[in-house]
């Protein structure tokens, strides 16, 4: 019978877990509690992410290490950017397998409501002003998100695309060179025309919809998989509200999230 830990990372997530990890801090006055087991603590932590519950709420008795200990562990991966690491891991292996078309990206945004104030806040202006955050992302052609990012909720989409583009990092292909640079961008009508000149210069193809030009009933005909991909992101509940008050911990969910996505892309 397969344990809580190994269904929640299964034998080849934590073989790509343990390249990024670093390694444990050596004690030199020696003693002390066993540090518990890396398996177990990503365990708790994807326990935490996924149901939503909050750390003092983490059943010990399943896991091991309690909320306090996986809490403190999160904090140490976050900082030394172990999420993004792992996601892009992921990314790499399923560009090696040619599970990753570049023809068709998309990008979009979905306003998160935060219960307490912290960094990179702001009043969302289509919720009465209160306080959220914004999750960008960027997807391939079949939905497997590339480029994440966190805001405020009063940052307008427009002034995401170009730090996302740019944050796309190198991605293993199946034949040549990595990749990093998608053929074509859709995005709706939030992203402003001056985008277009930029992404030219780029060597990127743009489907960005006009204001009074284009039909808002065809805006979703390619876009519909990056639509799709945050309704995934849902299913990370920890994501429904912001609770934490740092952003590189909000961050560092998000990237679980999207980790996840992919490795059951490339666990079929």
């Amino acid at each position: 019978m397969v344990g809580i830990v190994e269904r929640l990372v299964p034998d080849e997530l934590w073989e790509l877990f343990q390249r990024v990890v670093p390694g444990a801090p050596s004690r030199p006055q020696g003693g002390g509690r066993r540090r518990h087991g890396d398996r177990e603590v990503l365990a708790a932590i994807v326990f935490v992410a996924t149901p939503g519950c909050t750390w003092p709420q983490l059943p010990s008795a399943l896991f091991g290490p309690s909320g306090a200990t996986a809490h403190r562990r999160f904090s140490e991966w976050s900082k030394a950017r172990v999420w993004a690491k792992l996601h892009r891991l992921v990314l790499d292996v399923l560009g090696a397998r040619g599970e990753l078309d570049w023809s068709r990206c998309a990008i979009d945004s979905v306003n998160m409501p935060a219960l307490k104030k912290g960094d990179l806040m702001g009043p969302n202006p289509i919720d009465r002003g209160k306080y959220g955050s914004k999750i960008h992302l960027i997807t391939e052609r079949s939905g497997m998100p590339i480029s994440v990012g966190v805001s405020g909720a009063n940052l307008h989409d427009s002034q995401a695309l170009i730090p996302l583009v740019k944050g796309i990092p190198p991605i293993r292909s199946r034949r040549g060179a990595s990749r990093r640079k998608p053929s074509k961008l859709h995005a709706d009508k939030g992203y402003y025309a001056h985008l277009r000149k930029w992404l030219r210069g780029c060597g990127i193809t743009y489907r960005i919809a006009r204001k009074g030009v284009e039909s808002s009933q065809r805006l979703g005909r390619h876009r519909w998989t990056v639509e799709r991909t945050m309704a995934w992101l849902a299913g990370c509940r920890r994501l429904h509200r912001r609770y934490e008050r740092k952003a590189d911990h909000f961050l560092a969910f998000t990237s679980i999230a999207c980790t996840l996505i992919c490795y059951r892309r490339l666990a079929k």
